[in-house]
């Protein structure tokens, strides 16, 4: 990275650093979406089983995963600092919080899952469906949050491509794995939806391989040496990761969770409205990784800024991030309103999921803006180390705001399940509205420590 003059140079070093963030992100929202379309494909009851597996995985995985996101403003500013003898201790300790997380969350649903899915109204064959797809998943728990670990170390660096080129390999892997054991061709055991979660956990160890190889042994990043003379367990380090990392994780585990709270609630409602629903929720989750990019390179940027005591530019960069990602909205609000039919068919050539699917997806139309605001907003406050406000501001938008609103829609109102996509774009757009505030804020307190 480099310290720009213009706000064209900023424009520029922007899509320079966010384009392969980008690439990156849809490269691994791929492995999900593939789950979903590939399953799909294969039958109903295997979709309803993956999109209530992976309401309990993706939350989970994320909000636990966004405390390792700390390691990106933190490393940016220790470059922005000149302080670049930190930057080994910081990944290392970062790597050692990740294992201990991946094991956590293993544990957690190998002893839990089959209680929890025993709470809900599931039809047999999904719960089954499920249960086998999460424990799949999990084989890959370690290898995922290590990984996250290093790319938020290569991020912060502005070595996006490199995350961006490793990234793109998990995609035809997955495709590969999944053919072969949702199908179970070429011999392997045709398992369904729980084929799903084995190729994704097979994907995981193959991405998190060729990265440490990269890291290890190719310029900048082996100069850092990383895998070399390891330190000890650093309760203070993990602390200043904890700090940063918890907010930031709550506050993604938040906004995702509502999504999977919601998809729970649509199960009284039948398998075809939990397909109809995940549908409509996968393919606006990967018009979503535009809006994410953006805000992942807000962190970088901003968080380099704000290392360098360079306030205004810091500033001028949130805004120039906040403003590319609503253009970018209306273009996908259109995509999803106008092309609702063939997307809803591209997934499924069930008559009955296909026309709910349609429905649901106008609904995601019209929560594009509020998702193109709140994510570049909360990736800039990231930037300034500013994060457990606005993990309470997420809460309260949420889930005090837009899981009951509703909730009340959906049961006492005609709208049904339509109900709870309501409430989805009134929790994004309240959301949306007090990041913003608290960003300003932010802003003017820094501006007033901006050396002449």
């Amino acid at each position: 990275m480099y310290e720009t003059k213009t706000k064209a140079e900023k424009l520029k070093l922007l899509v320079k650093i966010v384009f392969p963030i980008l690439v990156t992100q849809v490269a691994m929202y791929l492995v999900t979406f593939f789950d979903i379309y590939m399953t799909a494909r294969y039958g109903t009851d295997d979709l309803a089983g993956v999109s209530i597996g992976s309401s309990f995985w993706v939350p989970v995985y994320i909000g636990l995963a966004g405390i390792l996101m700390s390691i990106t403003p933190i490393v940016a500013q220790l470059m922005g600092a000149k302080k670049k003898e930190s930057v080994k201790e910081a990944v290392q300790q970062g790597i050692y919080l990740a294992i201990l997380l991946a094991t956590i969350v293993f544990l957690f649903f190998f002893i839990f899952i089959d209680t929890l899915l025993g709470f809900m109204e599931l039809e047999p064959a999904v719960a089954d469906v499920a249960s086998r797809y999460i424990f799949a998943m999990s084989l890959g728990l370690i290898p995922l949050f290590v990984y996250n670990a290093l790319r938020s170390y290569i991020d912060a660096l502005g070595a996006t491509r490199v995350t961006m080129v490793i990234t793109l390999l998990s995609a035809p892997i997955n495709v590969f794995f999944n053919y072969l054991f949702i199908f179970g061709n070429f011999g392997f055991p045709e398992l369904g939806g729980a084929g799903a979660g084995l190729a994704s956990a097979i994907t995981y160890w193959l991405v998190l391989l060729i990265a440490s190889v990269i890291i290890h042994t190719q310029n900048p990043f082996s100069s850092y040496q990383i895998f070399r003379k390891w330190e000890r367990v650093s309760i203070t380090r993990w602390k200043e990761i904890s700090r940063i990392g918890v907010p930031i994780g709550i506050s993604i585990f938040a906004e995702t969770s509502i999504f999977s709270a919601v998809t729970f609630m649509l199960a009284v409602y039948g398998t075809i409205t939990i397909a109809a629903h995940q549908i409509a929720l996968n393919f606006t989750s990967l018009l979503y990784m535009l809006p994410l990019s953006i805000s992942m390179g807000a962190t970088i940027l901003v968080g380099y800024e704000v290392g360098a005591a360079r306030y205004k530019d810091a500033r001028q960069y949130s805004w120039l991030s906040v403003g590319t990602a609503i253009v970018i909205s209306f273009v996908s609000a259109a995509i999803l309103y106008f092309l609702r039919e063939p997307i809803a068919e591209l997934y499924s050539s069930d008559p009955a999921v296909i026309e709910l699917a349609v429905q649901f997806l106008v609904f995601a139309a019209l929560f594009q803006l509020s998702d193109a605001i709140q994510a570049p907003v909360q990736g800039a406050l990231r930037g300034y180390k500013d994060v457990n406000i606005t993990f309470i501001m997420a809460l309260i938008s949420y889930w005090v705001i837009g899981l009951p609103v509703g909730y009340l829609l959906a049961r006492f109102t005609d709208f049904g399940a339509f109900g709870y996509w309501i409430g989805l774009i009134a929790g994004l757009t309240a959301g949306a509205v007090t990041l913003s505030l608290r960003l300003l804020l932010i802003q003017k307190k820094f501006s007033k420590n901006q050396p002449n």
